[in-house]
């Protein structure tokens, strides 16, 4: 319940009990499966989801597909800062061809 008395979405609710887990679990440590949440929260699985969504959003957990979900920091940390870097390097790429596109096109004008 909140100040108001209007309860928490479930998904909410979710993501304030992993966050209290996440808090105790080391970095790169796997968390429960999605049917093992579903079981604990008595919710459904895409409750469990979005509440899984509202962590990777703030960066305390990572998701590494079918592998399941990762507390960050640690090697499932360390794939997401990779992931990161290349994206960023990726972007630095594009912004490039785009430049050098862009003088070749006022070269031929």
């Amino acid at each position: 319940m909140t100040v108001t008395g209007i309860p928490k979405p479930k998904a909410v609710q979710v993501a304030d009990a992993l966050r209290e887990d996440v808090k105790k679990m080391q970095p790169g440590e796997r968390l429960p499966t999605q049917r093992e949440l579903m079981d604990r929260f008595g919710f459904a699985g895409q409750t469990i989801q979005n509440g899984l969504a509202i962590l990777r959003a703030e960066g305390a957990i990572v998701s590494a597909g079918n592998m399941g979900n990762f507390v960050s920091g640690g090697e499932a940390g360390d794939k997401n800062d990779e992931l990161k870097e290349i994206r960023s390097q990726i972007q630095a790429l594009t912004e490039r061809v785009a430049a050098l596109e862009g003088r070749s096109e006022s070269g031929r004008a």
